[in-house]
């Protein structure tokens, strides 16, 4: 708990037998409630692994469902415990749990109601081994986006979030993509209905073992989000409706 408020992880995982037991380790326990692992087909021993590892609540898709119709179900569960804050983090050992405690103060204190770990932030990305290609292509689009979307964000493209209850009671994430373009679409069904994101500094690693999309699938992501926020665009403006922007 803090400040009697339930905190919950929620884990989307794939693969993620080799980092998973690294990232436990560093999980603050004396805050955090709750852990939810959802295993997407994983084609290792995740899920097995994540029971020996005495995370209670382990739920594997029968099928791959991608990475945001894993959210999906990672946010629901998380919900039905009872959750106040949620924090995703990612099982690939690629950000670092040990942010969890100050995201968690940020949305408990009543600062901000989300929370974003910002690889961009300082100098975190590069000297944690993001390739310079991916680097350029994160800046290139958070610019682009934050002028479409009027807003300042240091990166739209991290996946280290944590989020109120509210937030997550209130946006229609069920509506979103089940691919990885469904973060964007989170942000954008965020700041429609004026919630604001603080950013904190996150180191970040990259490995063989931690999970990445390839560069023809980051081409496709990259249009994706753009298309994102080119419709958010149109409907603050009143051009046009997006059915994910309503309310739940």
């Amino acid at each position: 708990m803090y400040l009697n408020q339930k905190v919950v992880v929620v884990m989307p995982a794939y693969n993620a037998e080799k980092t998973l037991e690294r990232t436990l380790r560093e999980i603050p326990f004396d805050i955090v409630d709750e852990l939810v692992l959802v295993d997407d087909a994983s084609k290792d021993s995740t899920s097995e692994l994540a029971k020996q590892l005495g995370i209670r609540h382990v739920i594997r898709h029968e099928r791959n469902k991608g990475y945001g119709g894993n959210q999906k179900t990672c946010y629901k569960k998380a919900l039905e415990l009872g959750a106040d804050i949620i924090v995703m983090l990612h099982p690939d050992y690629q950000y670092t749990p040990k942010l969890i405690t100050a995201m968690v103060s940020i949305i408990g204190q009543g600062l901000y109601p989300v929370v974003f770990g910002s690889r961009i932030l300082g100098k975190g990305a590069l000297k944690g081994g993001m390739p310079l290609y991916k680097y350029v292509a994160n800046r290139i689009l958070t610019f682009v986006q934050n002028l479409m979307m009027n807003q300042k964000l240091s990166e739209y493209h991290t996946g280290y979030r944590a989020y109120s209850r509210q937030v997550l009671e209130t946006v229609a994430y069920e509506r979103n993509s089940d691919n990885f373009v469904f973060d964007n679409q989170m942000i954008a069904q965020i700041f429609y209905h004026n919630f604001e994101i603080a950013e904190v500094t996150c180191p970040t690693k990259y490995f063989d073992e931690a999970s990445s999309i390839n560069f023809r699938n980051s081409v496709k992501y990259g249009l994706g989000v753009l298309g994102v926020s080119f419709r958010y665009m149109l409907a603050k403006m009143g051009i046009a409706k997006w059915h994910i922007l309503e309310r739940k």
